[in-house]
C-alpha cells in the first residue's frame, strides 16, 4: 500500500500541475472578443474650466487600466482598433451619440461586444464615469453602469473605474 502511495502521489501532483495551464489557455481561447472604442471626457464647463493636460493624461491612463483589467480577468479578449477605425472615431460624431457607429465598428472588427467610457465633468469636485457595452449584432446595450467621482485626481478616476468593474461588471454577464 505504501508503494502505491509513493508511486501515485508524484503522478497525481504532476497531473494537477500540468492541468492548470491547460485549463487557463482553454478559457482564454473562449473569451468573447471586445473592441474598446475609447474614453470621452464631457467637460460641462469647458469655457470656465478648460480641459487640462492632467485630464488628457487621465483619459489615456483609464483606457489602459480598462483594457489591462479586462484581459487580466479573462472576461474578454480585447480586439485592437485598426487605424481605419481610429480615424473614423476621430473624425465622426462622439461614440455613444453617433447613431449606431459603435455596432458598425464592432462588426468591422469582428467583435462580440463593443465598449466605451464617458466621464462627465460637472466641476473639479463632481464627476461621473459611465461604462457602456453593446452587442454589435443587435446594436443593443448589454451593460450600462455609472459611478460618481468626488475629486478630479488620477487616484479618484482610477478608483472609480476599479469600483465599477469590481462591483458591477465582473458580477454579471454582459
Amino acid at each position: 500500500m505504501k508503494r502505491l502511495r509513493i508511486f501515485l502521489l508524484p503522478l497525481i501532483m504532476s497531473a494537477l500541475l500540468f492541468q492548470v495551464p491547460l485549463a487557463q489557455n482553454a478559457g482564454a481561447g473562449e473569451a468573447p472578443r471586445l473592441a474598446f472604442l475609447g474614453l470621452r471626457l464631457q467637460n460641462d464647463n469647458e469655457s470656465l474650466e478648460p480641459t487640462s493636460d492632467a485630464e488628457r493624461n487621465r483619459i489615456g491612463a483609464i483606457e489602459r487600466q480598462f483594457t489591462t483589467s479586462l484581459e487580466a480577468s479573462g472576461s474578454y479578449a480585447v480586439v485592437p482598433l485598426t487605424d481605419d477605425i481610429r480615424a473614423k472615431i476621430a473624425s465622426g460624431q462622439f461614440v455613444g451619440s453617433c447613431g449606431g457607429c459603435e455596432a458598425a465598428f464592432g462588426k468591422e472588427l469582428k467583435a462580440d461586444r463593443v465598449a466605451w467610457i464617458t466621464v462627465q465633468k460637472v466641476s473639479n469636485l463632481i464627476l461621473n464615469m459611465n461604462l457602456y457595452i453593446a452587442d454589435p449584432a443587435t446594436d443593443k446595450l448589454t451593460f450600462l453602469k455609472s459611478v460618481d467621482i468626488r475629486g478630479n485626481t488620477d487616484e479618484s478616476w482610477s478608483r472609480s473605474l476599479k469600483y465599477l468593474l469590481d462591483n458591477y461588471f465582473y458580477d454579471q454577464k454582459s
